[in-house]
């Protein structure tokens, strides 16, 4: 072989062999690449708080780069006010005076033009010391960051594979913080939730405590109603803080009802027999009066007194006419029901139609004051004589009512009576 092939052979060598040294060397940088890429995004990964992922991501791009000094920061995209600010090898002293100068910087013209601002001075020679380059980088519609790295202990300069790398890494940040946030947000709803489940705990104790005290009102209101006239329960729930309205002039039917004999029926069947006799035509005798709007305002042991207040004159002295002729046949029905008794019991009734001073009346005395609610007047003193009148259950009233239902009924004329404490004669008429 001649010198001048082998020659040639050599150069061959030579060029093969540098050729094997690029390719290791880029090998080794995409290893170099690929181990940094690993080792920040397993530290950025590890942590769900955002001041600990950017501190993570410093210290491991600042030390595969063999740096000493460096700061991160993210800032708004719209004001570009700095919300975050990380550094290390910079002296707390100077940490304040450094975010003010680049918070400076990034405002000098508007945030795209101080970005090609701050990528000019970072291929300059004269910067921000110690820092000698800087990376923005646009991570999401809101967020920028800013990435800034000292010279390397080794000396060399950044070249465009290291600004490549850095690149890939902040944008791996991006995802990192991206889901830091979203973890931060969903704490916060998880506090929120807390929050509103004690919110809705307190309101429930609070709606059950309510509840409590609305059924012993209810069971108070149903025990006082035992007792305690319909109107007035009306005129309370239609107006609880209202003072009850004074004794007034209205127009009404008064329904008086008697039981005959009541005084031989206790001597000849006893006390209690007759209460619960007595108590089974009372209950039935209710929801006569309730179904014709009537409103039983005294009571006695043989007695009742209604009153009938429709606003209508003739409509009050039909409820009142219906009621009486209902509790007549009920108590033709109640006899074979009552096996003590051998005939239905007398149910006597009066009734008179006009006006009377309908209202609360107060009665002040030594105990202190007592109200009740009733009507008075001459109205309700003939009502009560009309049925005391009568006899073997029959249904009596004044001549005022009997004009008012004669176009659906027809009472017969009994005559004028004279009755006790009442001036003139009373004209009485009798439904048959």
């Amino acid at each position: 072989m001649s010198k001048e092939e082998l020659h040639i052979q050599l150069e061959q060598l030579t060029a093969s062999l540098k050729q094997a040294e690029e390719v290791r060397a880029e090998l080794d940088r995409r290893i170099f690449h690929l181990k940094t890429l690993y080792d920040v995004s397993k530290d950025m990964y590890g942590s769900v708080e955002v001041d600990s992922i950017l501190r993570s991501f410093l210290l491991m791009s600042m030390g595969n780069f063999g740096v000493v000094t460096g700061f991160i920061l993210l800032a708004n995209v719209e004001s570009v006010e700095i919300e975050r600010f990380i550094t290390l090898g910079i002296q707390d002293s100077d940490s304040s005076s450094f975010r003010k100068e680049w918070q400076e910087v990034l405002k000098q013209k508007g945030l795209y033009q101080s970005m090609a601002a701050i990528r000019e001075m970072s291929n300059s020679e004269s910067f921000l010391s110690p820092i000698t380059l800087t990376l923005p980088f646009i991570m999401d519609d809101d967020t920028m960051a800013l990435l800034g790295l000292g010279s390397k202990l080794a000396g060399d300069i950044y070249n465009q594979d290291d600004k490549d790398l850095l690149y890939t890494l902040l944008n791996n940040l991006s995802v990192a913080i991206k889901n830091a946030r979203s973890f931060e947000e969903i704490r916060r709803l998880n506090v929120d939730l807390e929050a509103k489940n004690l919110e809705l705990s307190k309101a429930l104790n609070e709606l059950k405590e309510s509840l409590r005290k609305i059924e012993i009102l209810e069971s108070i209101k149903a025990n006082l109603s035992k007792f305690v006239s319909t109107a007035v329960t009306r005129l309370i729930e239609k107006a609880p803080a209202e003072a009850f309205p004074q004794l007034q002039e209205r127009d009404l039917s008064v329904l008086f009802l008697d039981i005959g004999g009541y005084t031989g029926l206790c001597e000849r069947l006893g006390h209690t027999v007759v209460h619960d006799i007595i108590e089974k035509h009372f209950s039935v005798f209710m929801d006569a009066i309730y179904a014709n709007n009537g409103d039983v305002n005294e009571t006695a042991g043989d007695g009742l007194m209604v009153l009938f207040l429709n606003e209508d004159q003739e409509g009050n002295a039909l409820d009142a006419v219906r009621t009486a002729l209902t509790i007549r046949d009920q108590t033709l029905r109640l006899k074979d029901e009552c096996t003590m008794l051998y005939r239905p019991l007398d149910i006597n009734m009066g009734i008179n139609s006009g006006t009377a001073l309908v209202g609360a009346a107060k009665f002040e005395s030594l105990i202190g004051s007592r109200w009740t609610y009733t009507a008075r007047g001459t109205l309700t003193n003939v009502a009560a004589r009309i049925s005391a009148l009568g006899s073997k259950g029959t249904l009596l009233m004044a001549r005022t009512t009997a004009e008012r239902v004669k176009e659906h009924f027809f009472p017969v004329q009994r005559g004028k009576f004279k009755l006790k404490n009442v001036s003139e004669e009373v004209e009485v008429f009798e439904l048959k």
